[in-house]
């Protein structure tokens, strides 16, 4: 089977493979990657490139042991006139070394024989910015940054320039290929020189022998094969490898002319990839808004029989709008949003409206402000109709967060230095990473020691109350289990210590919602580290139902997410079909 009927016979595996997430970096990631199978593909085709399997072999071609015994002669004829000094011989390639058959013509080469291999100059930011900015002329300075993950062009307007005559420095002629040879990008981050440059300490660039086609390296670094290579010779933490054990690394070279042939059929290859990728991309994105846009029909719907038309609508092409993740995920959300707009669940005129619970609250702090128990709290400014996003429904009261407190708690932060966990006993103690979207992961809790944790009595759990990240992972809040009792909590989560006869479980449902996040995202303060102000937390606008209507939110939101989750697990575990059968189809056609 032709690398063509590969691809078009097996289309649907390559578009419908999907990945998880569209984001990150990673080897052939750059600004694509977002498709597993397409990803796949390209990795297929270059391993088909490297392996003698992409193109037909040519009879008449000169075998690629006679191109080695010309770059050999070339190379001792330079080393006689003094032109380069001569390298040690690199040991022969074993049996053992060799991963794949080769086909007729093609000779095992370690990749120090293709050409010359160096590394460039390291320069610090204060010499760079001071001496190599602003000039108007001069060989651009290539840092790893500027270089691709092998699909894109190197930046060559990056701002800095090395004068021409700056002998200092070491000068990559155009055709050179480099690589990224330390760090989390080593192996990864690939190019070619399309003009002569000067380049980092980081970089590896290889200027090949005449009859080693830069362009086919180029593929060669890119393919699997080759990265395991590199990855098993890399070392140190950070990862990293040298000259010489780069230099060691088997690659497989085909005659001249086969190189070229390759090179061809990858780029007309590659092109297509893009193409299929770039359609599944406009695809996927045309779907993302449509479901935006019809899941937003339903939120702004003026009245009852609005919101049945847009609802019928969306309910008539489920089955076509909700394939994907990410459209359950909008889904979702907008149940969390219909939920704390009083449309998820009809009122009933039977149900004691909130303002009646709102009096009750109020009567008990001032029993307890009248025995002296509590302080009397400082007058509250009214909800403008400015702070006010959508009329309350029929029994609901717009109320500042503040006022549905326990009367005898705050909402507060809690400990501030955790200090070393204890060896034994201790406080445990639930951090920004233990507080998840609606649940409390207790897989990685930690403990303070008791002595440090006294302090911090009006954080100490006792199960109802809300938590809410306010630093690093926002987003999390989740209702406490009495099992709790006892625990307490780190500086960046808030305990909301929340009214007893109120829904706590419909206080999360709200704080989930993209009302809240929205309304508090310019409250967020710092700079590389934001956080939420507990000031502006108190004074939040909460809209409040019936009690009675918080418990039937509540039950509505937890079935309808169940419905949610188990549609999601259906397209991820087809999502992974679809992954496998690519990588079956691959192994099949690589062996």
């Amino acid at each position: 089977m032709s690398i063509e009927q590969l691809i078009t016979e097996h289309l649907d595996i390559w578009t419908a493979a999907d990945t998880e997430k569209k984001s990150g970096r990673g080897r052939s990631s750059g600004s694509s990657g977002n498709v597993y199978g397409i990803k796949k593909l390209r990795e297929l085709i270059l391993e088909l490139a490297v392996r003698g399997k992409l193109v037909p072999q040519d009879a008449n071609d000169e075998p690629a042991s006679e191109l080695l015994k010309r770059i050999a002669a070339e190379k001792a004829k330079l080393v006689a006139e003094g032109k380069i000094k001569k390298s040690k011989p690199l040991a022969e390639i074993t049996d053992d070394e060799k991963p794949f058959e080769l086909p007729v013509g093609w000779e095992w080469v370690r990749l120090g024989d293709t050409g010359k291999i160096f590394n460039g100059n390291s320069i610090n930011e204060n010499e760079k910015t001071e001496k190599y900015t602003k000039l108007k002329s001069g060989y651009p300075f290539i840092a790893t940054k500027d270089v691709g993950y092998g699909r894109d062009k190197l930046d060559y307007q990056n701002g800095v320039l090395i004068p021409f005559d700056n002998e200092s420095f070491k000068i990559a002629h155009i055709g050179a290929v480099l690589i990224c040879s330390e760090g989390g990008s080593s192996g990864k981050k690939i190019g070619i020189t399309e003009m002569d440059i000067c380049f980092g300490n980081k970089l590896f660039a290889n200027e090949t022998w005449l009859g080693f086609v830069p362009r086919f390296i180029f593929y060669i670094y890119q393919s699997p094969y080759f990265f395991k290579s590199f990855s098993e010779r890399m070392t140190g933490i950070i990862g990293g490898i040298s000259i010489n054990q780069f230099s060691t690394i088997p690659i497989s070279m085909p005659s001249e002319s086969e190189q070229h042939r390759i090179v061809a059929k990858v780029d007309e290859l590659m092109a297509l990839c893009d193409q299929l990728e770039n359609q599944h991309n406009n695809a996927a994105e045309a779907h993302e808004k449509l479901v935006t846009h019809l899941l937003g029909t339903l939120t702004q719907s003026q009245n009852a029989e609005d919101f049945n038309t847009n609802w019928q609508r969306i309910s008539e092409h489920f089955d076509t709008l909700f394939t994907t993740e990410a459209s359950i995920d909008a889904l979702k959300q907008t149940l969390l949003q219909l939920a704390v707009m009083g449309k998820l669940v009809p009122q009933d005129p039977n149900d004691e409206p909130a303002s009646e619970l709102l009096k009750r609250i109020q009567a008990e702090k001032a029993k307890l402000i009248a025995e002296g128990k509590i302080k009397k709290d400082k007058p509250q400014s009214v909800i403008s109709e400015n702070e006010i996003p959508f009329k309350a429904a029929r029994g609901w009261n717009w109320v500042r967060l503040q006022n549905l407190l326990e009367p005898q708690r705050e909402i507060s932060y809690g400990v501030i230095k955790l200090g070393n966990a204890p060896k034994s006993g201790g406080t445990p103690t639930l951090r920004c990473s233990d507080v998840k979207s609606g649940f409390i992961d207790l897989s990685g809790v930690r403990t303070v020691s008791n002595e440090i944790e006294k302090d911090y009595i009006r954080t100490r759990l006792t199960g109802g109350e809300v938590l809410l990240n306010i630093r690093g992972t926002l987003g999390g809040v989740a209702l406490v289990d009495p099992s709790l009792k006892g625990y307490n909590v780190a500086r960046e989560v808030a305990v909301i210590p929340i009214y007893m006869p109120i829904s706590g479980a419909y206080m999360i449902i709200l704080m989930r919602s993209n009302y809240f996040w929205n309304s508090l995202v310019d409250e967020l303060r710092g700079i590389a580290y934001k956080g939420l102000n507990l000031g502006a937390l108190r004074l939040f606008p909460i809209p409040l139902p019936p009690l009675e209507e918080q418990y039937r939110i509540v039950a509505k939101v937890d079935e309808l997410i169940s419905i949610c989750d188990q549609l999601k697990s259906q397209i991820t575990s087809a999502n992974q079909l679809q992954q496998k059968l690519a990588d079956v189809v691959i192994g099949q056609a690589i062996n």
